[in-house]
């Protein structure tokens, strides 16, 4: 089964490093559990406004540079924040990942400070630029 990126989604990766994009789209095309692209590119005021919110505990994320994605999975058409659902999703992104053989790191992998919905190309492999 797959699932298609809608309109929305696809607007959200706008400016995303493409090899971030070719997991995702891939992702997509081997899922069974529908997901959406929460945020892509985030500009420095978003940025400040989540880290004023306490919702990402960094200025220098690798969403400013395209580097990064946040996927949720999806219910009856509505996001779920149920970790459950976080973690069977990551096991498809990870395969699209490893399809692509492309490095990928897993917020919801993290020690400390739990990300469940984020995604992003290891710095070792891709520094700043795009």
């Amino acid at each position: 089964m797959s699932i298609i990126l809608g309109p929305r989604s696809l607007t959200r990766l706008e400016g995303v490093h493409p090899d971030l994009v070719r997991i995702v789209k891939t992702a997509a095309s081997i899922s069974d559990l529908d997901f959406t692209v929460l945020e892509g590119l985030r500009t420095v005021e978003r940025q400040k406004q989540l880290f004023a919110q306490k919702a990402t505990k960094t200025m220098n994320s690798r969403h400013l540079t395209g580097h990064a994605v946040d996927l949720a999975p999806m219910i009856g058409g509505k996001i779920s924040w149920d970790w459950p659902l976080y973690n069977r999703l990551a096991k498809v992104v990870k395969a699209a990942a490893a399809e692509e053989k492309i490095p990928l790191q897993w917020g919801g992998d993290w020690r400390q400070f739990k990300d469940g919905p984020h995604w992003e190309l290891p710095w070792a492999f891709y520094p700043k630029e795009k």
